[in-house]
């Protein structure tokens, strides 16, 4: 970890289940996850509580999904949960080598049967007096579903996230469309890490063969360094998602 950058990464890993939902993959995840060595890690579809699969798979974890991949590399975490339900539940987790100051999740579930939130943390960068917000989300599968979302997303760092104040929002914004790009941009002046780099946005899903944009990483108050989508192996055989990577400059 450099002082003088922060290295973020995004990644849905589809509840530590192979894209089949066949094999259980969480340990892979985890080792290529390690490999990578973000400083920040922003996680969609992850796990708190699943005690079905716990009597199912041997090599499920005796913890939550979030605290087994943090550990020992990411003392510093939040989860979120978008959905309930009798097993167990999943949602958004945050983690970090660097401390939270705050952290809060926000409900911008529309339909009961689509539950979805917006996780939003304040990190303290080690040795130094800056801090980033951070906000973690995963929207609808529908559009009209995504523009509320998108509208809550904007109000919310309006309200809560002075100009002055580098932000990164990341996540699964299912925005194959690219019709959050006037509300974000426009809006809130942040720009896209890998459209900016490259001239357009990654192709993440599905990861065997990319072809849709769903996963996005989009900033302001930094400077970027560099983005990349990590496809190829061994993410194409982990989630049905590709992971987004990118640096930015501290100074």
């Amino acid at each position: 970890m450099s002082e003088k950058s922060i290295k973020v990464l995004t990644y849905n890993i589809h509840k530590g289940f192979s894209a089949s939902n066949l094999r259980f993959i969480l340990h892979d995840i985890k080792s290529s996850l390690r490999n990578i060595d973000a400083d920040v890690v922003f996680l969609q579809e992850i796990h708190g509580e699943r005690n079905i699969s716990k009597n199912r798979f041997d090599d499920w974890p005796n913890n939550s999904q979030f605290e087994f991949l943090a550990d020992e590399v990411w003392p510093h975490h939040a989860y979120g949960k978008n959905a309930i339900y009798k097993s167990g539940d999943h949602g958004n987790a945050i983690l970090s080598k660097h401390p939270f100051i705050e952290w809060e999740n926000i409900d911008v579930a529309i339909m009961k049967s689509a539950s979805r939130s917006l996780l939003h943390g304040t990190i303290q960068i080690a040795s130094t007096e800056k801090k980033i917000h951070i906000i973690c989300v995963h929207l609808g599968l529908f559009e009209r579903e995504r523009e509320r979302q998108v509208a809550t997303l904007s109000n919310r760092i309006s309200s809560h996230v002075p100009d002055d104040e580098p932000l990164i929002i990341a996540g699964d914004f299912n925005d194959w469309r690219g019709r959050a790009e006037y509300y974000l941009h426009h809006d809130l002046g942040v720009f896209e890490a890998f459209k900016l780099s490259h001239g357009c946005y990654a192709r993440t899903f599905p990861a065997w063969f990319p072809l849709l944009s769903m996963d996005r990483i989009y900033f302001r108050g930094l400077k970027l360094v560099d983005c990349s989508y990590l496809h190829g192996q061994p993410w194409r055989r982990l989630s049905d998602h590709t992971p987004l990577l990118a640096e930015f400059s501290l100074i």
